[in-house]
């Protein structure tokens, strides 16, 4: 094992294992969509949500702790089998409490109960979920595989056996299942990476402090992703706005997987070995080229968002999903503002171990979600939901620029995103005009569009000669010498 991993092939690695956590539902989204109805969804989405609390008790901070902790000791074989087998014991501790507590629950949850019993997979696939271990050795290419391999034979069950509305419970199940055979396949790759410790050393007491610490800010997080969904649901008790949320959600989720997620995952870990090593200099680089690259994917994404989401939703989604587009335009610039913080935290605040401090920005942001969310649901229902999210991305993403010792300044901001918003606009004035010289609609059209303003951003940036679009026509231009 070489002592420096490729971050190129993690970021590759990385993207497609997020992707894979979303391409099931992406791919069959227009059959789901038309299968179940909104209704249908809507139902999915809130059980869902109920679950992910039990869930995220589950695995409580080990993701994000688990991994740092790998990274920084990564070099030592027998420290880190050690302690891989006493936060994982730790993991199986705390979801074997939360299975038993979701079961109770089940049985006085009314009309949800098929439902309920239908996502009990989900917390066998927390339990068993050990891809921070992975990731804190950043050698992200081995849950690829399996994972692959799983999501496709999830697809095909999909497509075989959901035919009708009367299917949704098998749906969640599968759902479920898939997750948890993905996480299972995992464990494969173990053996060559474990060597063999006295379980008597083992000591699962002293990580349960510090995976506390590493869960208060999931919880905060859970308020305006998870929260917003529970209370759709409660307040409203109408399974459509639930379901129009959920759609939107699920657009918005995969623009941040491909803009941001991959690439922050991968290089926590590598930031986390910086930081061990006080390669200070280093560090501030390495961030300063992963806003340039966010930004000009997130604002690419957010204005391509606004430029064709009344287009969209009707040919992806099928009829009926009318709200969803507007839902989609309010809450695109969420992939910029979460694709900032979320860099700033696994770049800053988690390497250098400042998470505790993290977290209280988070709550803060929580706090005005979940007020705006009560003000706000009652008389707009998912729009509602929709701007409580991003009040609370907005402060959390001042609070974690304004207090991160000046790693990450406004004027850094500035540089890296103004040629993009100028683009953005841009881009946005040029697909209208396109909508009105030409007359081609359905898949062609919306497929033209989204080529020209694509082609269009990047020409714009590319005159306004943009860091990011510079360094990827070189890339571009010296493989084309090579081959």
């Amino acid at each position: 094992m070489s002592d420096q991993p490729s971050i190129k092939k993690n970021f590759i690695f990385k993207i497609l294992y997020e992707l894979l956590a979303i391409a099931t539902p992406l791919i069959t989204a227009p059959y789901v969509s038309r299968i179940l109805g909104a209704d249908g969804v809507g139902i999915y989405s809130y059980a869902q949500s109920c679950m992910t609390y039990f869930t995220m008790f589950a695995v409580l901070g080990t993701n994000n702790y688990g991994m740092r902790e790998i990274a920084r000791c990564r070099n030592n074989k027998g420290e880190y089998a050690k302690k891989f087998w006493e936060i994982e014991l730790l993991t199986v501790c705390t979801s074997t409490i939360c299975i038993i507590a979701w079961l109770v629950l089940t049985v006085f949850s009314g009309s949800y109960k098929p439902y309920f019993i239908a996502l009990i997979p989900m917390l066998f696939a927390s339990m068993f979920d050990i891809s921070w271990f992975y990731t804190g050795h950043e050698r992200v290419g081995y849950t690829v595989f399996w994972n692959a391999v799983c999501k496709i034979a999830g697809l095909i069950c999909i497509f075989s056996f959901i035919k009708t509305r009367n299917d949704l419970v098998l749906y969640i199940f599968l759902n479920s299942a898939i997750l948890m055979l993905g996480n299972l396949s995992m464990w494969i790759f173990l053996p060559k990476m474990l060597v063999k410790i006295d379980a008597r050393t083992l000591n699962i007491r002293q990580h349960f402090k510090e995976t506390l610490v590493y869960f208060i800010p999931t919880i905060a997080t859970s308020i305006y992703t998870v929260l917003d969904k529970t209370l759709i649901g409660i307040i409203t008790n109408d399974s459509y706005q639930n379901g129009y949320y959920e759609q939107a959600t699920k657009i918005i989720n995969i623009a941040k997987t491909v803009c941001f997620v991959a690439l922050n995952s991968v290089m926590g870990a590598r930031i986390s070995f910086l930081f061990a090593e006080n390669r200070i200099d280093e560090i501030k680089a390495r961030i300063k080229d992963s806003l340039n690259l966010i930004s000009f994917l997130s604002f690419g994404a957010m204005f391509g968002i606004i430029a064709v989401a009344d287009e969209f939703v009707p040919i992806f989604f099928g009829s009926g999903y009318g709200p969803v587009a507007s839902l989609l335009i309010l809450m695109s610039p969420l992939i910029p503002i979460i694709g900032i913080s979320n860099c700033i935290g696994t770049h800053y605040y988690a390497p250098i171990g400042k998470t505790k401090i993290a977290s209280y920005y988070m709550i803060a942001g929580s706090v005005c979600n979940l007020i705006l969310n009560i003000a706000l649901i009652p008389k707009l229902g998912a729009t509602g939901a929709v701007i409580g999210s991003i009040g609370a991305e907005l402060i959390i993403t001042i609070l974690f620029v304004h207090f991160d010792d000046r790693y990450v300044t406004w004027k850094d901001l500035l540089l890296a995103s103004w040629k993009k918003i100028l683009a953005g606009i841009i881009m946005i004035s040029g697909i209208a005009l396109l909508k009105n010289l030409i007359e081609v609609t359905g898949i062609a059209g919306l497929f033209l569009k989204v080529l020209f303003g694509a082609i269009l951003y990047m020409l714009v940036l590319f005159i306004l000669r943009d860091e990011t679009t510079k360094q990827a026509v070189k890339i571009i231009y010296e493989r084309g010498r090579r081959a």
